[in-house]
């Protein structure tokens, strides 16, 4: 038998956040006794709480370290061991927790991050790596699956909105992960850079006329559309017209990052991912529900240290930044941050100074969306060679994303072939990064 159960959306979510109580812990209450009672499952229930989500604007920005940062520079150092390399530690704003001397911004910002220093894969090439930690699945000849960003934007973003659910800023080069079998519709909206306005988004006339030829355009595509094409046609149009939404759309600004303050710009930075983080914090403000900035090259087979010392002060200034910012906008708590690369590097330094690819144990930063900041999770040995302590596999990692951003992720997607694919195949959520 189903049961249903209808939550009164009017419900203000002020009352119990003025009363003390946060969303997740006000989601559990209604489900011990939903629960309890027999009038709903647990999908259901993510049903109800990403709907509600998506009318408090809930997000996520990916930080993509590509490339595979060092865990040993960033936010596992092992200053005790020669595999260190003589990478310092320093003291955190978390008594007990310590990073790399890399990352003097971010260690004053720790009671708001949360560090899982044991993820671990099988994959160490940079396009099959990378892949798995954009859409959770191994590649396939034979099926291409969509990239986290994509899935959000699918499960979670308003359908009537002009700016896009999924942002890329900082792409170069091949082997992103686009929408996959899920259709070009969830495909990323790309920027190379974020100083500057998206390409081909200028109006050529004025807004009556451009009007009038989309008008006509959608007329002739109608007409002309082979019965077996209908589809595809449709979803051409459905482009061509949520393309005409967003150039003509007041909310294009988000994506000028001029109209900032000056002390706003200054905080972030002037390099390209600073930039980015900047943009992306306006982004998520104005709507887009899953934003990606690109930072790196991380493979730092040779000369690792003055890389990745260079690399680091490249984020760690606006990282912290981004995240003090959403926090005092009162967007941390709705919006999931990660940083994560593809992999880790090897604990041996090779002779070039440099470090190799190493997915057997490597480190993951997540803040917001729900995520108890001040805890590291998961430990290596003190070499840094093998994970000691609560291993984190990839499922795993994309369960918890799902679960920051409540999203159901069994939710079961249909490939081409009429194949349902899970948004997660197996693992399980680790329940101390929110705990």
């Amino acid at each position: 038998m189903n049961h249903e159960i209808h939550l009164d959306r009017r419900i203000d979510v002020s009352i119990h956040r003025q009363l003390g109580v946060r969303r997740r812990e006000f989601m559990c209450g209604i489900s011990s006794a939903a629960l309890a009672a027999g009038c709903i499952s647990w999908t259901d229930l993510l049903s109800v709480e990403a709907s509600r989500l998506r009318e408090q604007g809930a997000a996520c920005i990916l930080l993509w370290m590509k490339g595979g940062p060092s865990q040993f520079e960033t936010f596992s150092p092992k200053p005790n061991h020669d595999n260190g390399g003589g990478t310092r530690a320093i003291d955190t704003a978390v008594p007990g927790i310590e990073l790399s001397d890399n990352l003097p911004d971010t260690a004053r910002i720790m009671r708001d991050i949360c560090v899982i220093r044991s993820m671990n894969s099988k994959e160490g090439s940079h396009p099959r790596a990378s892949f798995l930690l954009h859409t959770g699945y191994i590649p396939t000849p034979s099926l291409r699956h969509p990239a986290f960003g994509s899935i959000v934007a699918n499960q979670i973003v308003s359908p009537t909105q002009d700016l896009p659910g999924f942002v890329r800023i900082g792409a170069r080069g091949r082997g992103a992960s686009g929408a996959g079998f899920l259709g070009v519709q969830f495909d990323p909206f790309v920027m190379q850079r974020a100083d500057g306005k998206p390409k081909n988004t200028e109006v050529p006339t004025t807004t009556f006329r451009f009007r009038r030829r989309l008008n006509l355009l959608d007329e002739l595509d109608t007409g002309v559309a082979l019965p077996g094409l209908k589809k595809q046609s449709a979803v051409q149009r459905e482009l061509y017209q949520r393309a005409a939404n967003l150039v003509v759309s007041p909310d294009m600004t988000a994506f000028d990052i001029e109209q900032e303050p000056a002390l706003v710009r200054l905080a972030y930075g002037d390099s390209e991912f600073g930039q980015g983080c900047l943009l992306a914090r306006r982004l998520v403000e104005a709507g887009v529900t899953f934003v990606e900035v690109v930072h790196g090259n991380w493979d730092t087979h040779q000369e690792n240290f003055s890389q990745t010392s260079a690399l680091c002060s490249e984020f760690d200034g606006p990282y912290a930044q981004l995240l003090g910012d959403l926090k005092q906008r009162g967007m941390l708590e709705r919006t999931l941050v990660i940083w994560m690369g593809e992999f880790g590097r090897t604990p041996r330094i090779n002779p070039r100074s440099g470090r190799d690819h190493y997915p057997r144990a490597f480190s993951v930063a997540l803040a917001g969306g729900g995520v108890r900041g001040g805890q590291v999770i998961g430990q290596t040995d003190a070499g840094g060679v093998e994970v000691t302590e609560r291993p984190v596999t990839v499922p795993d990692l994309f369960q918890t994303f799902c679960r920051g951003l409540s999203i159901d992720a069994d939710h079961e997607n249909m490939s081409p072939i009429g194949r349902p694919i899970k948004i997660v195949e197996g693992g399980e959520v680790v329940e101390e990064v929110f705990g």
